[in-house]
């Protein structure tokens, strides 16, 4: 697979955009945004951000789910880890879905 090549996968009503096979959450976080966007749009915002955030955590291949629910799109952002996630790595993931410039940045522009 080529750089900046990334499977998307749709199964079971949700939306996963991973960077390898098969796909791993050895990190992970999840939020709720509303339902105004499309989702593989929202899951490459998302995923750009968290590779920004992550990109020189050793072995790290980001995943992001995506599926509609009643309350909205239900996120969930994190990948693959070589080796043991590190302490605070998983709250970083947390505090990036929960950041309102973040999510206000995600539903405008997906």
């Amino acid at each position: 697979m080529g750089r900046g090549r990334w499977h998307v996968i749709e199964a079971e009503g949700a939306l996963t955009l991973a960077r390898r096979l098969p796909v791993r959450f050895d990190l992970v976080a999840e939020t709720v945004l509303p339902d105004a966007v499309g989702r593989r749009r929202l899951a490459h915002l998302v995923r750009q951000d968290l590779w920004r955030m992550l990109r020189r955590l050793r072995g790290f291949a980001p995943a992001v789910r995506v599926r509609r629910v009643a309350a909205g799109l239900h996120v969930v952002a994190g990948g693959a880890v070589a080796g043991p996630v590190p302490p605070g790595a998983q709250a970083r993931v947390a505090w990036l879905l929960d950041d309102p410039r973040h999510r206000a940045r995600w539903t405008g522009r997906a």
